[in-house]
């Protein structure tokens, strides 16, 4: 089976950034179409960004289109998530997952194949 292991989480201020890292180890990394989901507190787990497996395509939720960027590194078998001009309403939990396929239209917790255990990333006002 897959494992996956987050880092790069943290507490920053407003306007900062963060880069997210997510090792994977037991698969094809390059195989997998890989992506982000995050769970803030009180809400539900909600889908992040997702990149194919040749990094030709990726697709973001609507609020963070313009400051997250999704890329992965086959030959590290890493799939990243740089984080820019931060806000409050990012602090959350963010997990690292594999999908069973690349979707550009919609991406659900049902399209998860494997999690990771998240990082913490809190973003103060």
């Amino acid at each position: 089976q897959v494992q996956l292991v987050e880092s790069g989480g943290g507490l920053v201020q407003a306007g900062d950034s963060l880069r997210l890292s997510c090792a994977a180890s037991g698969g094809t990394f390059s195989n997998y179409a890989m992506g982000w989901f995050r769970q803030a507190p009180g809400k539900e787990r909600e889908f992040v960004a997702t990149i194919n497996r040749s990094s030709d395509s990726t697709y973001y939720t609507d609020s963070v289109k313009g400051r997250f960027t999704i890329s992965r590194d086959n030959a590290k078998n890493t799939v990243y998530l740089q984080m820019n001009t931060l806000k409050p309403e990012d602090t959350a939990v963010y997990y690292c997952v594999v999908l069973k396929y690349y979707s550009h239209y919609v991406v659900l917790r049902t399209s998860v194949s494997y999690w990771g255990q998240g990082t913490q990333v809190t973003v103060s006002s």
